[in-house]
């Protein structure tokens, strides 16, 4: 496991310390935490990003997000995303 080390902002220090207490963590499992949720948002925002963009099909943006087709549709309708496009839904259809 590789060792991060950053400096952060006075407040975000002590929204850090609120959260520490709040859920019960020490500092290392918490930030630990709250990278991993972060990065798998960052992730699920990407693919979101991609589809619509039409640079990859649905089935390739839910496995980028990191996520079941099923729960990805659902991400999707949650968030609006337009991104039926006819070459897609070919190759997505082909896929199944």
């Amino acid at each position: 496991m590789g060792t991060i080390s950053a400096r952060v902002p006075d407040e975000l220090e002590d929204e850090l310390e609120t959260y520490l207490e709040a859920e019960r963590l020490d500092r290392s499992t918490a930030i630990r935490k709250l990278l991993g949720e972060g990065l798998e948002e960052w992730r699920r925002d990407q693919a979101l990003e991609r589809l619509q963009a039409g640079e990859v099909t649905f089935s390739k943006a839910a496995e980028l997000a990191g996520m079941s087709v099923w729960d990805f549709a659902s991400l999707v309708d949650e968030r609006d995303v337009t991104w039926v496009d006819e070459g897609h839904l070919e190759a997505d259809l082909d896929e199944l």
